[in-house]
């Protein structure tokens, strides 16, 4: 029987009822962001974007641990990652931070205290960027003897130009959104050999999330997303983890996140690879407690 609390309206999510396929114990949302007004953001986006809120789509979706992203919009300040990560309690939270190269040793201390694994760089827009490409290779430096990686979210035609320094980098990468090739050319984008070649390596990992950032045909079944989903999960299951992307802030008209989330029944219809997507992944990518 269904918690009463799985119909509870979530903000930014479309639909109110939980998904059809099951969760299994311990899995991971491995990719949010927080948008807190305590912790207000030069660039405005949602104030309904707090730990509590969160906390009503694990409900809906039964997943227990969540990687938090910090946004764009808060620039280098990564306060309200960190407390959010502290809010939900390290044994089931982890967070991606956004730095730049003259972050202090003591800083990315503190910060891999309060649960950071990794560092993000998001360079589609110079002009909105908070940081740059020229700052990937010497931060990957700074970060891969803590552990951490590189999370990527980097336009296609980047990826290819950039291949080389990717190769580099002594820090695992870990590529946003499937790597968002441009469509129609999907999976025939030269990227996808790119990424294709570093998590054969085992220098990288995909995130199989942002269906709707990876298709021009939508729901239900976001058809030419799955296939690029489809193509990962049969390459490579060990190099994969799931993101809900909540609280969607690309899209004007918000998901239904129920919708998504059963879309892994598509993208890996066996149960043991699934458990290995959303359990087993994260926790060797982020360090959560192994499952008994």
């Amino acid at each position: 029987m269904q918690n009463s609390s799985a119909h509870q309206i979530v903000p930014n999510s479309s639909g109110t009822e939980p998904p059809r396929l099951k969760a299994p114990a311990n899995a991971a949302d491995c990719h949010i962001h927080i948008y807190d007004p305590r912790f207000p953001p030069p660039v405005a986006k949602p104030s309904n974007a707090t730990v509590d809120d969160y906390r009503l789509l694990q409900k809906r979706l039964g997943v227990t641990r969540v990687v938090i992203v910090q946004p764009r919009n808060y620039a280098t300040d990564n306060s309200v990652t960190v407390d959010a990560v502290r809010q939900l309690g390290i044994e089931n939270a982890r967070g991606v931070a956004v730095v730049r190269p003259p972050v202090a040793d003591a800083e990315l201390k503190s910060l891999d205290e309060g649960g950071i694994r990794g560092i993000r760089f998001t360079v589609a827009n110079p002009a909105t960027a908070v940081v740059s490409t020229d700052m990937i290779e010497p931060l990957a430096k700074r970060v891969a003897g803590l552990g951490w990686h590189v999370q990527l979210n980097m336009p296609a035609e980047k990826i290819v130009e950039h291949a080389d320094m990717l190769r580099r980098l002594p820090a695992q990468i870990v590529f946003d959104h499937m790597g968002q090739f441009p469509l129609p050319a999907g999976l025939a984008h030269p990227a996808y050999g790119v990424i294709r070649s570093l998590v054969d390596r085992g220098r990288a990992w995909v995130k199989i999330s942002g269906a709707y950032l990876n298709t021009r045909i939508g729901p239900p079944t976001y058809a030419d997303a799955t296939t690029i989903a489809q193509a990962y999960v049969r390459a490579a299951p060990e190099r994969l983890v799931w993101g809900s992307d909540w609280p969607h802030p690309s899209p004007p008209v918000k998901p239904d996140d129920a919708v998504l989330f059963d879309l892994l029944a598509a993208w890996a219809p066996d149960e043991a690879t699934r458990n290995r997507i959303l359990v087993t992944n994260p926790e060797t990518l982020y360090g959560f407690p192994k499952s008994a």
